[in-house]
């Protein structure tokens, strides 16, 4: 359904001016051009249309308003036109003449007329073509066009005749290229309707004709008419019938990479488990690494590096899984048990920021037992990179803020700390459509046999996910298996792994093999939004891809089938469905393991995936050219298949069960039978259904040229068709084209605005509102399209919450660019662009529809029945809908189509040779909807069709034959390439060029040895012949082919390029002139596969013959260069205009020539060239001897184009020249672009100060992170002119607020605060807290040495890293903030600014403090002592200063083939064979002659004045070495024994005695001095090279310094400028030159006045004065006089002098990357050096600064273990089972085997209470600046020398239940970092278990600084539950003491002499038994037992009396009775 308003005139207008008309309805407005110059009627002459998706209702409004246009302001409303459109709705059609109405709403006398047509359909109804449907009488020679602007539309209705001639000599487009972005801002005038994948509005480069006509009507040619590097002219499509083609060839992925992974384990924490013996393995893929073991500790600190190198291709890479996991007691015989593993893909890390996290805590899980909970943290650094990748080391904040856990975790942004457990349940119902797997022989026997026929495939489907697989069963022999089978994985969510890989396999007894591959992106099917969905997707079919069906045993595309590269052919679709389910772990019915199940689930209803329909697919080969001639010259045919449909050679596998479904029935519907071309047998089915043609009839090629044939398809067009069953889900394919075509328009658009940017023309501000406004105006349209989704059947849950999300997207972006819009500012432009690409990444990445439904459409070239070539064209860009935006970009257009080889065959040259190029039609849609599948070809054709068929499913043609033919001429101008590819051995290439058009093709000359070729030539193409009605070629001519290739003397001509163009078309009745020819020549970019590989600068024109012939066409010139024989120039009307330039060129020296063909390069020479015209150097008499010029400056003059874009590239060329007068070339270098050396004379009038006052702020800023100016009280008044320059100390001034005051009329003040002294003193008050009893007192002189200056440097630098990222977040917040508070319409200030979200402001007040003291940057740190401090650069000190080419520049040699790989910000460094140092000067003739007037002008100079000699000069290099960070590994146990070797021309260092052993961070702090003789020698090489004791050493890395450019640079870079003056002491100055005589030398140098001193500490430089002290100090502490600190301050601020300031160098330290030449491009680690240049004709310097590494200082420590109290008691007593412990302490400082100590046993503690007197005492090495105690030891007995370690300064003491046959028993530790423990507890009730969890919150000590400690500290263990429960207390004493005093005071170990302690005083029970039993039986007896034992022995007694009674009883019986 469509409304579409055609707007004629305007008439009755006041006045004359520019007129623009504005149409609305439903909210979306279409602007019309612009008409400029109208007096009272403006001819619009224009059609806008809107795709509608509901029936317009009667009472809705059409709303036009007509504007008087302007460039610069708003434009002025004239009236308005409103109408209901009940009328139309009724009538369809209707003209409607008007008044318009002004605001006040009474009418004018201005009248519009227009016309409407209001077009219901629904499918059902004929569609009107557009030629009817706007009558236009013949008389109106009036043109128009259907503008329908709308972001969507995916094509205009263009009808009649075309925009582009002129009405009443108005020029449909717009003129004067001033205003061609003047319009941009209501990003309506655009013409091309082409959805363009990239590159330049029409508007810009149609605007460009109009230049010309501006041009001549006088002014010069404005730089804005060249469009620079637009891709391909093919932007300036205009037409709606053809589709862009894509330009870039080659498959990108699939091509093997180098990766190298890092990972820096630092410690652990919180291990479970009681005393354990921890390991860490980092295993990535199959590799494992381990780091060593530490004992018995539950925070092992480790600092160990493992580097992974890998060359695979990025999907592969990013898909392997890095898994972290902790191993306890793991040694050579057994393996450990795991204590938990962390694990995420390698892609997560690369997507980070930087591709790395740093110093993040890794969270440990048991993958046995999801319920336990978390294992730990692995504190550890992750950076991946690849080749270009240079890694930055974050410097985040100190420690402190690292030691909380849970906000430094290692999960990406947006992930919750707290992850759970869940299930991913991945169901596998069935797959259709397999490829036989199998050889036919042997099923053929089986057959024979047995009888048994057999399908050839035995699948099963693999799942990977997080390094899990899971299988389902194996479906025996089935190409339709039925699986209904779930594998479920149990994973953290969110999964850090993003990618689940399904995989189909055939099972082989042999070996299985992958069928398919599909790989679903988590982050596609889920949203992690506050209104998002878990994971979930399906149940869907998925289409998989690999190589070609038909079986070999050994597939050479066997990859594709793993999904790795693009698939050429169509393997299989796979139904399936994923569902999410979050565990809770707390239940108890859940399965603990994350081992992969498997189960069976029940069958899916065949409906649930959709609805089955018919699907038609028709295409058409209107052009088969450019097909290579390597495939030989048998016929060839096109076969066109999608999924298994139209494969006639290798498609269908029968289902064994060979019934033939009829509907749904997948892909079983194509009979194997082979169908017979063009025939109609097989006549259409009962339903009168039509069988496919699914190829071409084969026809023999015919030759183009030496390297393609074409096919003579000339008014026969073949075509093709097949139908073909799929479900119904068009719907999303819809939604990814309306957001895909939102995607292009907006990528198109951005490329403009960069492309303004990039060539400096005006407002691209303007351009960037027009792309926002047209980017919300989209979004809002996709909201109303997407909304009208029914329920149809088939629907998954993905497909609704997708909608739901992608409109929500939308719909906020669409509200932000709105937004935007309004903030964008002339300033802002680069800042918003980078927001606005971040809404296209993310609309590209919502535009993927991760649910497949219709198959990829394969198009493959088939010659002798073997497939050669294949284009892939995904179905959704050709699917057909009633609504314009959601059709397909390529529906129903003419697209080119380049066909290139399958699988690796494609990579590389054989990719880059176009296979074949067609013109080709393609049309997919239902076939209901079938009727207009021919709507988009080019009309005057007829239908041939095989038989006639009735009704209105008339059978489709299988060719077009066409009627219309016109003939054209086309013209090719081809003036000039640069930058192109070097193809031969010299580095050069010889280049011409190919040009194919249609069926035709011819190149240009030959241009040897060069890579900037001007041909400067015609190409005529005669009686080209096109086919088609003549008004849509000439909108829509073909594209025009060009490539470039390199001359061989033997062989093949080689490729070097290929890019595309349109011509501009002029038809028979169409005047050649103004404003659209001549054409202008344009930059066309080349390809080389994916690589751009230079430009190409052309004009192409299309003329029609007419029936006059070419008698009428304009002439063209004869050849008019005599000695190019009949070579046609391209003529004057084109090529570009000229003007007289001067280069002069600066002739210095040649460096590192390399050998030529194993001769030595002697007598060198360079020629210059540019344009035909150069110059030549003087001869180098001996290289050897002096590689300098002698004569300095040459120039020559040369005619270059006016604008400066159109320069051709200068060529150096550096020759030998050897005997006999034989040359030979060394190497080349093209300087693509002038502009940097045109030469502007500087503007006298003006003053520099505003210039400096900028410079200063910047500087200012730079340094403070954030700049506050704040006018000072009154300027100090000195004679006008002066500017005061105010260095006093000034207290009240925070440092922040360094204030630049400059202006130029008054006097101003500069005030730069420099001495912070009294600042610190007042910053100590202020810092004087509780907890810090003790303060640092100044530190003494003789105490600080140059470490400590570097360490506070480092401090610093990382304080003002530190504060730009808090600004830069807090601005970016800002910002957020104000976007989002007007979208939401708030006012911004509504927001708490500070940094903090608003969220923030129900936190804990505590948060807020901290973020407080945070942003001063000055957090409870101990009071930095005032250090005079150096600059540390983090980078090379070249990247800051701009290569010291400030003067002279290096301009490096290539020679030898470019490599194919070309990453283009990797230099190809084998290439290079030297390096020209010179420089450049051009500048238009005349020259003004103020400046050769000036005093001192040398001619012979030119433009170089004051440079100098160039003589040998000798000079003494000091390099200064202090240390390396993170090399990489040179020996097999991780680490390396690195030394330093200093190479500098033929003299070498090698350091190889003092070698670090096993160090990756080694320190070195050595100083080296090397003569040397500049030119000759004077590229310094410092390399790192690891020592082996046998063999030789390898290189880690290396780095390169020109000295020579940093000895001549203004920067000074000789010896850096200290911060300040001191004669003695760590600061001493080392520059023999004292800064007074440096700026003496400086003044002279710039001819400036000064310096004056005056009294009061003033110096005076030209016209400024600044302020300093003028006392020092000398070693005896005397007070001088002196002017050195005067100097200094002027030194440091020269950059604020007018005219010859620059900043020069302080005194710093470089940090510069060591690379490796066999890994180019990755660094190998870091060097921190400076080096000092002393030429040797001045003073000597001093001796060097001793920068050797700090030694560590001894320190003792005692501690005194007195008591402990309430240890749990741990055994049960033998005798009485009452509980008791065995009470020891064991400690240690360094690591349990190096120096535990424990105390006696205190036995039998009932209590808990244990005493123990007892000392142990701690010898250790400290270095106080790293706070880390340095041990060295052996690693093995095997090893070599030791190893220095260097480990946090830890105390750990444990207390323990001594055992004597079993293993003691570990009871509890605590570990105190002797730099801040907690205080201890003055009595054992005061010590609780809150000292060790709230460590964070308690004030905590230093026992550096107390010296002496005693308290109660609590020993912790965890229990069953992992959590830390008290188990008993320990009174201990800590001393302190250095090595010094403690042996003055020696003391004895446990209760030894000296100072022995007093025996503890222990209760009676802890005896030994064994050792006295009387003792113990005593005790038993008299203590616990004695009652018990009284009573035994009484009732003995009692029971002996009885006994003997009874026994004595029967005697005394007798003895009575019988009276004896």
């Amino acid at each position: 359904m469509a409304l579409v308003v055609y707007l004629r005139t305007v008439t009755e207008l006041r006045g004359k001016g520019d007129r623009i008309a504005k149409v609305t309805f439903r909210g979306l407005s279409f602007f019309s051009r612009v008409l400029e110059n109208c007096e009272d009627e403006a001819r619009f002459e224009q059609a806008f249309r809107w795709p509608i998706g509901s029936q317009v209702d009667g009472d809705e409004m059409l709303e036009i308003q007509v504007f008087n246009y302007s460039k610069v302001f708003t434009n002025r409303l004239i009236g308005t036109f409103r109408m209901v459109l009940q009328k139309v709705v009724e009538e369809g059609h209707l003209e409607v003449s008007d008044t318009l109405i002004d605001d006040n709403n009474t009418a004018i006398r201005t009248s519009i007329s227009i016309e409407i047509k209001y077009q219901t359909m629904d499918g059902s109804v004929k569609v009107w073509s557009d030629g009817e449907f706007l009558d236009i009488p013949d008389d109106c020679d009036g043109t128009f066009q259907f503008e329908t602007d709308s972001l969507l539309s995916g094509r205009s209705q263009s009808s009649g005749t075309s925009p582009g001639r002129s009405i009443h000599g108005i020029p449909t487009f717009r003129k004067t290229g001033k205003g061609v972005f003047s319009a941009m801002k209501l990003g309506k005038t655009r013409v091309s309707k082409d959805d363009h994948k990239k590159g330049d509005d029409a508007a810009i480069l149609d605007a460009e004709d109009l230049d010309r006509k501006a041009m001549r009507l006088g002014g010069g040619l404005d730089p804005d008419t060249i469009s620079l590097a637009s891709v391909t002219a093919v932007t300036t499509n205009v037409s709606n019938k053809r589709s862009k083609p894509d330009i870039k060839m080659e498959p990108s992925s699939g091509r093997p990479v180098d990766y190298q992974i890092s990972v820096t384990v630092i410690e652990a924490r919180q291990l479970i488990g009681l005393n354990m013996d921890p390991v860490v393995c980092v295993e990535i893929g199959e590799e494992k690494k381990y780091t060593s073991m530490k004992e018995s500790t539950n925070c092992p600190y480790y600092n160990e590096y493992f580097v992974f190198d890998f060359h695979v291709p990025p999907d592969v890479m990013f898909d392997k899984i890095l898994k972290i996991s902790v191993i306890h007691s793991k040694n050579l015989l057994r393996s450990g048990t795991l204590v938990g593993t962390f694990k995420l893909d390698v892609g997560t890390v690369y997507s980070q920021p930087e591709h790395q996290f740093h110093h993040k805590w890794a969270m440990l899980s048991d993958p046995d037992d999801i319920t336990a909970g978390c294992k730990g943290y692995v504190k550890c650094d992750i950076a991946v990179v690849g080749k270009g990748d240079n890694i930055k080391t974050p410097h985040k904040a100190n420690e402190t803020d690292e030691d909380d856990i849970e906000g430094n975790l290692l999960l990406p942004e947006g992930v919750p700390s707290e992850r759970q457990w869940a299930r991913f349940y991945v169901k596998i119902y069935r797959a259709e459509g397999l490829p036989k797997m199998n050889t036919s022989i042997m099923a053929n026997m089986k057959k024979a046999f047995i009888g048994e026929n057999r399908d050839l495939v035995d699948p099963y489907v693999l799942v990977q996910f997080a390094g899990q697989k899971g299988k389902t069963s194996v479906q025996k022999s089935s190409y339709e298996p039925i699986w209904n089978e779930q594998v479920i994985f149990t994973e953290m969510f969110p999964p850090l792994c993003r990618r689940l890989k399904v995989q189909i396999r055939d099972s082989d007894k042999v070996n299985d093999v992958a069928i398919g591959t599909h790989f679903i992106d988590l982050r596609k099917i889920a949203n992690d939004g506050d209104k998002g969905f878990l994971p979930t997707m399906g149940p869907a079919w998925v289409n998989m891809y690999g190589s070609t069906r038909n079986y070999t045993l050994m597939d050479e595309h066997q990859d594709l089938n793993e999904g790795l590269g693009e698939g050429v052919s169509f393997r299989a679709r796979l139904l399936i469905s994923i569902a999410v389910e979050i565990l809770d772990t707390s239940s108890t019915e859940i399965m603990s393991s994350t081992e992969v199940q498997i189960e069976q689930v029940s069958n899916m209803s065949e409906s649930a995936t959709g609805k089955m329909e018919e699907f038609f697919l028709f295409g058409s080969f209107l052009e088969a050219t450019m097909i290579d001639r390597k495939i030989g010259d048998k016929p060839i045919s096109f076969e066109v298949t999608i999924g298994n449909y139209g494969n006639q050679i290798d498609g269908v596998s029968k289902p064994a069960s060979a019934k033939k479904k009829k509907e749904g029935g997948g892909e079983s519907e194509e009979e194997e039978t082979e169908l017979i071309h063009n025939s109609s047998d097989e006549e259409a089915e009962d339903d009168g259904d039509l069988t496919s043609v699914p190829s071409t009839p084969p026809m023999k090629p015919v030759i183009t040229d030496r390297n393609y044939f074409h096919l003579p398809y000339f008014e026969k067009k073949p075509c093709i068709y097949i139908k073909s069953w799929w479900q119904d889900q068009r719907r999303r394919l819809y939604n990814s084209n309306i957001m895909d075509k939102i995607a292009d328009k907006l990528e198109e658009g951005l490329n403009d605005v960069q492309e303004i940017i990039k060539t400096e023309k005006a407002y691209p501000e303007r351009r960037l509102r027009g792309v926002l406004e047209e980017l919300s105006t989209s979004c809002s349209r996709f909201v109303t399209l997407a909304n009208k989704d029914q329920n149809l059947s088939g629907r998954t849950k993905l497909d609704k919450e997708r909608l739901k999300s992608c409109m929500r997207e939308l719909e906020s972006m669409g509200q932000q660019s709105k937004t935007i819009r309004s903030q964008v500012k002339r300033n802002t432009v680069r800042d918003k662009l980078k927001l606005v690409f971040n809404f296209l990444h993310r609309l590209r990445f919502l535009a993927d529809e991760p649910q497949h439904s219709i198959p990829d459409v394969f198009i493959w070239m088939i010659s002798n029945n073997k497939r050669i070539a294949y284009a892939r064209i995904p179905s959704k860009d050709i699917l057909y809908s009633i609504v314009d935006e959601e059709m397909g970009k390529d529906c129903g257009k003419v697209k080119a189509v380049f066909l290139r080889l399958p699988g690796k065959k494609g990579f590389g040259s054989a990719g880059w040779t176009v296979q074949a190029k067609l013109e080709m039609y393609l049309w997919l849609g239902m076939n209901k909807q079938r009727k207009d599948f021919l709507s988009g070809l080019p009309s005057g054709f007829e239908e041939s069709k095989a038989m006639k068929g009735t009704g209105i499913q008339a059978v489709p043609p299988i060719s077009l034959v066409y009627n219309m033919k016109q003939v054209f001429q086309l013209r090719a101008h081809m003036y000039q390439a640069r930058s192109l590819f070097a193809a031969d051995s010299s580095g050069l290439s010889d280049p011409f060029a190919r040009v194919f058009f249609s069926t035709h093709s011819q190149v240009t000359e030959v241009l040897s040895e060069t890579l900037c070729p001007t041909w400067d030539q015609l190409l005529v193409f005669d009686n080209v012949e096109l086919y088609g009605e003549a008004g849509e070629l000439r909108d829509d001519p073909p594209i025009i082919v060009i490539e470039l290739y390199d001359q061989d003397t033997v062989g093949k001509a080689e490729f070097i390029g290929r890019t595309f163009a349109k011509p501009l078309t002029k038809m028979v009745d169409e005047h050649y002139g103004p404003p659209r020819f001549p054409p202008q020549l344009e930059y066309y970019q080349i390809y080389r596969g994916n690589c751009a590989a230079g430009d190409l600068l052309a004009a192409f024109e299309l003329l029609q013959i007419g029936p006059a012939g070419r008698a009428a066409l304009p002439p063209i010139d004869g050849p008019t260069d005599s000695d190019r024989g009949p070579l046609l120039p391209v003529p004057l009307g084109i090529r570009p205009v000229l003007s007289r330039y001067r280069i002069e060129v600066l002739f210095w020296g040649l460096r590192d020539l390399k050998r030529i063909n194993l001769a030595q390069v002697d007598r060198p020479r360079v020629d210059i060239e540019c344009a035909g015209k150069g110059v030549q150097s003087a001869l180098i008499q001996n290289y050897k001897k002096n590689p300098n010029f002698s004569t300095l400056v040459k120039w020559f003059e040369v005619d270059l184009p006016e604008n400066e874009l159109l320069h051709p590239p200068l060529n150096i060329r550096v020759v030998d020249c050897r005997a006999f007068g034989r040359y030979t070339l060394v190497g080349s270098h093209a300087v693509t672009s002038l502009r940097k050396f045109i030469y502007s004379p500087p503007d006298k009038t003006a003053n520099n100060w505003a210039h400096t006052a900028r410079l200063a702020n910047g500087y200012m800023a730079l340094t403070n992170g954030t700049s506050h100016s704040r006018p000072h009280s009154r300027p100090i008044s000195h004679p006008s002119g002066d500017i005061v320059v105010n260095m006093d100390p000034e207290p009240n001034i925070k440092k922040m607020d360094t204030v630049v005051k400059i202006d130029a009329t008054t006097d101003a003040v500069v005030k730069v605060d420099l001495n912070d002294g009294e600042k610190e003193k007042e910053k100590k008050k202020k810092k004087k807290k509780k907890g810090e009893e003790v303060d640092e007192e100044e530190p003494d002189e003789s105490m600080l040495d140059w470490w400590s200056k570097y360490f506070a440097s480092i401090e610093t630098m990382m304080e003002t890293l530190r504060a730009q990222e808090a600004a830069l977040a807090e601005a970016e917040e800002r910002e957020d903030l104000e976007i989002a508070a007007e979208s939401a319409e708030i006012k911004a200030d509504d927001f708490p600014m500070k940094g903090t979200k608003p969220k923030e402001k129900n936190k804990d007040k505590k948060s807020s403090k901290d973020k407080k003291k945070n942003h001063d940057g000055t957090e409870k740190r101990p009071p930095k002592p005032k250090v005079d401090e150096l600059m540390v650069y983090n980078k090379e000190l070249e990247s800051e200063f701009g290569s010291f080419e400030d003067w002279l520049h290096t301009f490096n040699l290539y020679r030898g083939k470019a490599g194919d790989d070309i990453d283009h910000n990797v230099v190809d460094d084998d290439r290079i064979v030297g390096r020209f140092k010179g420089s450049l000067c051009m500048y238009k003739l005349p020259l003004s002659e103020e400046i050769t007037r000036e005093a001192g002008f040398d001619p012979n100079m030119g433009m170089f004045q004051s440079i100098p000699h160039n003589d040998p000069i000798n000079v003494l290099i000091r390099i200064y070495i202090i240390r390396a960070t993170d090399l990489h590994p040179a020996d097999i146990n991780g680490k390396a024994d690195p030394y330093i070797v200093i190479r500098l021309g033929k003299s070498e260092i090698r350091d190889k005695e003092s070698y670090i052993s096993k160090q990756l961070n080694p320190v070195f702090g050595k100083s080296f001095d090397i003569e040397a003789t500049f030119p000759m020698e004077s590229m310094l090489t410092v390399a790192v090279y690891d020592w082996d004791l046998v063999g030789t050493d390898d290189l880690i890395g290396e780095t390169k310094i020109d000295l020579e450019n940093r000895y001549y640079s203004k920067h000074r870079a000789t010896c850096g400028i200290a911060s300040n003056y001191s004669v003695h002491g760590y600061n001493a100055w080392r520059d023999p030159q004292k800064p007074t005589q440096i700026l003496v030398k400086l003044c002279k140098e710039g001819k400036l006045d000064g310096p004056h001193y005056g009294p009061g500490g003033k110096v005076k430089v030209g016209n400024r004065i600044f302020l300093g002290s003028t006392e020092i100090e000398d070693e005896s502490g005397l007070k001088k006089q002196t002017e050195e600190h005067l100097a200094l301050t002027v030194l440091r601020h020269w950059e604020e002098i007018p005219r010859v300031g620059c900043k020069l160098i302080p005194e710093h330290v470089e940090t510069r990357p060591l690379l490796n030449p066999d890994k180019p491009g990755i660094e190998q680690g870091r060097i921190e050096m400076w080096v000092d240049m002393f030429p040797m004709d001045v003073p000597a310097p001093g001796p060097a600064i001793d920068i050797s590494p700090r030694k560590p200082k001894r320190y003792e420590l005692r501690v005194i273990i007195w008591n402990t109290d309430e240890v749990i008691l741990e055994d049960d007593d033998y005798f009485t089972g009452e509980k008791s412990s065995d009470i020891f302490v064991r400690g240690w400082l360094k690591g349990q085997q190096e120096d535990k100590q424990d105390t006696d046993v205190h036995y039998h503690s009932l209590t808990g209470e244990g005493n123990f007197n007892w000392r142990f005492v701690f010898p250790f090495d400290y270095l106080m600046a790293e706070e880390k105690i340095v041990i060295s030891k052996k690693e093995s007995m095997f090893s070599w020398d030791e190893t220095e370690y260097k480990i946090p300064a830890r105390l750990t003491l444990q207390v323990w239940d001594a055992d004597h046959f079993s293993a003691d028993d570990f009871l509890g530790a605590i570990e105190l970092d002797l730099n801040k423990f907690p205080r201890g507890a003055k009595t054992a009730k005061q010590c609780s278990l809150g000292m060790v969890l709230k460590e964070h919150e308690l004030p905590t000590i230093s026992i550096f600084k107390q010296k002496r400690v005693k308290g109660w500290w609590p020993f912790v263990a965890r229990d069953e539950n992992d959590e830390f429960e008290l188990t008993g207390k320990v009174e201990a004493e800590l001393h302190l003491l250095t090595a010094e005093e403690a042996e003055k005071n020696p003391v004895g170990l446990g209760r030894n002499e000296p100072e022995p302690l007093e025996k503890p005083n222990r209760p009676d029970t802890t005896f030994l038994w064994f050792l006295s039993p009387l003792k113990a039986i005593r005790y038993l007896i008299c203590n616990r037992y004695k009652w018990l034992i009284i009573k035994i022995v009484l009732a003995l007694l009692l029971l002996i009396m009885v006994g003997l009674f009874l026994y004595s009883m029967p005697g005394y019986l007798v003895k009575k009775l019988l009276g004896a």
